[in-house]
């Protein structure tokens, strides 16, 4: 356990001296101080899933959190290049539905039994759900997704069949299983940061240290809690 700790240390250290920088200004270094911070969070899962005696969600999830390291570079490298913006958004938002997959295919070929298919249908529905409402939601929050509109609904899908996935999983076990519960937390805070970095890209006023504070927070925190939770898987 205080392996776990201490990789978490580590890792709000780096995401604090991440966001003094970020604040500050968009740059390679804050960049590379936040890959840091990712590498931790893969060294976590590396390391949970050895202590759970290599359950197969662990590759799962170390596969898609690598993913996801690609995806915070190439989308902070969106600020840095500018020219190059349009293609470091998309190479982000699929790098991440990516991962997304991994975690909602992981859950269904590990936890759930022969009625996987129909889990798999129910999360599917909410993800298509909860992607159609970000659309519907555009105009009154006064977005603007403009050319990115499909990608924001597709990766809205995988997204949220995540969190409905995690949530039967949990409910499976009836949330009395610690790690499905940080796996359930986890995909819901991973929810709650896209939402806030939605504003920070597509609305006006939303780029506030109080936005990309948040945005990182509950990111990261998304992230560990992922990792974490195959300690006790």
């Amino acid at each position: 356990m205080w392996v776990c700790i201490l990789l978490m240390s580590l890792g709000a250290v780096a995401l604090t001296l991440f966001l003094c920088e970020k604040i500050r200004k968009y740059s390679v270094k804050a960049t590379m101080i936040k890959s840091i911070a990712s590498l931790l969070f893969i060294t976590l899962s590396v390391y949970t899933f050895y202590k759970s005696n290599f359950n197969t969600f662990g590759i799962f999830v170390i596969v898609a959190q690598v993913f996801g390291l690609l995806g915070d570079i190439w989308l902070d490298f969106k600020y840095v290049f500018r020219e190059q913006e349009k293609s470091f958004t998309y190479a982000g938002f699929i790098v991440f539905g990516i991962g997304h997959i991994l975690y909602v295919g992981g859950m269904t070929s590990t936890f759930m039994g022969e009625g996987w298919w129909w889990n798999l249908l129910i999360a599917l529905g909410v993800g298509f759900l909860a992607g159609v409402a970000v659309l519907l939601m555009e105009k009154p929050l006064k977005m603007t997704y403009g050319n990115y509109k499909w990608i924001v609904f597709l990766y809205s899908v995988f997204l949220f069949m995540t969190v409905g996935t995690s949530f039967l999983v949990a409910l499976s076990q009836l949330f009395q299983n610690v790690g499905f519960n940080l796996l359930f937390i986890g995909a819901v805070s991973f929810a709650l940061s896209d939402l806030i970095l939605c504003g920070t890209y597509f609305a006006e006023g939303k780029e506030r240290p109080f936005d990309i504070i948040s945005n990182a927070i509950t990111y990261f925190g998304a992230q560990y809690l992922i990792a974490f939770s195959l300690f006790f898987i």
